[in-house]
């Protein structure tokens, strides 16, 4: 014997109580029907959507599996309560993590910034030549200026462009 059921959207369900308690969120009209329109898209996508959605909205935050943002607020309101202190600050807060960016490369040297890029990243064959081909590219992100200085020596030997950012 087959059950009959009724399946009742998501939608249904969740909207009259997020209309409910949008109400009370702001004064502002205009801002409250861009929270509604919002709310209708995010509910709109499926399982494997959302999903995709969260982790891109925690990195759009600086919440990455590697620790807590760095809130660039805070570091600004400590720079304006010091009394004319921010450029002293700033000198002293200097990078640390660098980027390897690739902006261009010699055609003929293709092949050998492909293998070069491969040693130092874990990419296979096909990957590595896809990044290299999309230049200008970002090839490895948080670097010392310690090790990436010898990478980006040995790139400009091959003949690339290649900036330390």
């Amino acid at each position: 014997m087959h059950s009959i059921t009724t399946r009742i959207p998501y939608k249904t369900l969740v909207r009259p109580l997020f209309f409910a308690q949008s109400r009370n969120l702001c004064s502002a009209s205009a801002t409250t029907q861009k929270l509604e329109r919002i709310a209708d898209e995010l509910l709109d996508l499926t399982k494997l959507e959302r999903y995709d959605y969260s982790i891109l909205f925690r990195l759009k935050l600086g919440l990455n599996k590697y620790g807590p943002a760095v809130s660039g607020l805070a570091s600004a309101d400590s720079a304006s309560a010091g009394s004319g202190s921010a450029p002293a600050d700033a000198k002293a807060a200097e990078k640390t993590a660098f980027d390897i960016k690739l902006e261009k490369f010699d055609a003929a040297a293709k092949i050998k910034i492909i293998k070069e890029v491969r040693t130092f990243t874990d990419l296979g064959l096909k990957e590595a030549k896809d990044l290299v081909e999309k230049a200008p590219v970002v090839l490895k992100k948080g670097v010392t200026k310690e090790e990436g200085n010898p990478i980006v020596e040995k790139l400009k030997e091959l003949g690339a462009t290649v900036v330390l950012e």
